[in-house]
């Protein structure tokens, strides 16, 4: 094999070490794209569920499923309404881990 074959396979190797250590999704696979809404209506919310950052998601969702099979939206974490919901939901999950 002639030198220039040996630097082109050095440079292949090279390239598919760095290339590998790139991430894939910049954000992850979060299951919210885009900022969310602001709020839903109460009486509409069968269950709310929040996603913690995680290895494949690097900000925290909170998914309302609304009642009806109206199907599910995403709340803007950072929204009034969320920020409530994420602390009942924290109070609840508190008290069930003490008793």
């Amino acid at each position: 094999m002639s030198v220039k074959g040996v630097l082109l396979v050095l440079a292949v190797i090279l390239c598919a070490t760095t290339v590998q250590g790139f991430p894939m999704f910049k954000g992850g696979r979060c299951l919210c794209t885009g900022p969310g809404v602001k709020a839903v209506k109460v009486a509409d919310v069968q269950k709310a569920t929040i996603i913690y950052p995680s290895g494949s998601c690097d900000k925290t969702e909170v998914i309302i499923t609304l009642k009806a099979q109206k199907g599910q939206r995403c709340l803007n974490p950072r929204s009034k309404q969320a920020r409530l919901i994420i602390k009942q939901i924290e109070r609840k999950t508190l008290r069930n881990q003490n008793v």
